[in-house]
């Protein structure tokens, strides 16, 4: 049977998603326009796409229900870190860490944790650079510090997690073996196949300089 909330606290979350959705917008904004920033002012342009997503409804109960804690909106604002996410495409694998390091940056932006995955990849082979964060929201007349995910990835692990996401959703989270194995094999390879990349994006832009 699934979970979910009660009628009340769902009144409640519906309050509070619009809430993280602000944070989320007020996110992207600066996101946009450093985006821009690259595109017209600056030689390379480390980001391919910026998506945003809020968790739905139903996956934010079933989440409180595997941390055993009762399914209210409060403790959506206490246990989640992840309501609103940001994810970041990068063309190579060496601009994530430029990224992040314009993410601490920013004015008005707290960082409250980091996991580098990129240098330090999962036992499964999972790769991405996590930052969780809060920004600043103005409304009914107070700020709110609204925290956001944000994951920066290439398009190439971008698309091994898509495909490991719908293994595990097929197994329930009991893979076989046999397709682990496989995935962190894949995982490797599309690691050495982004440094190759990045190598010949050096070469041509070697060459460039040259001609």
């Amino acid at each position: 049977m699934a979970v979910r909330f009660n009628e009340a606290e769902f009144a409640e979350l519906k309050n509070l998603l619009h809430i993280y959705e602000w944070g989320q917008r007020t996110l992207l904004t600066k996101l946009n326009i450093m985006q821009d920033d690259f595109r017209h002012f600056q030689e390379n342009n480390p980001i391919e796409y910026i998506k945003g997503r809020i968790k739905a409804p139903e996956s934010i109960a079933e989440k409180l229900h595997r941390l055993n804690v009762e399914i209210t909106a409060e403790n959506v604002r206490e246990h989640l870190k992840d309501v609103a996410g940001v994810r970041i495409i990068c063309p190579f694998a060496k601009d994530i860490h430029y990224l992040v390091s314009l993410l601490r940056a920013m004015p008005d932006v707290n960082i409250l944790d980091e996991k580098d995955y990129v240098s330090n990849p999962k036992p499964s082979g999972y790769r991405s650079y996590h930052v969780i964060l809060e920004v600043p929201v103005f409304y009914s007349g107070r700020t709110e510090y609204v925290v956001v995910e944000v994951q920066i990835r290439t398009e190439a692990m971008n698309f091994w997690s898509t495909l490991e996401h719908k293994a595990r959703y097929k197994y329930q989270d009991h893979i076989p073996q046999h397709l682990c194995d496989e995935l962190v094999i894949c995982a490797d390879k599309i690691a050495e196949l982004d440094h190759r990349m990045f190598l010949i994006h050096e070469i041509i832009s070697l060459i460039n300089q040259d001609s």
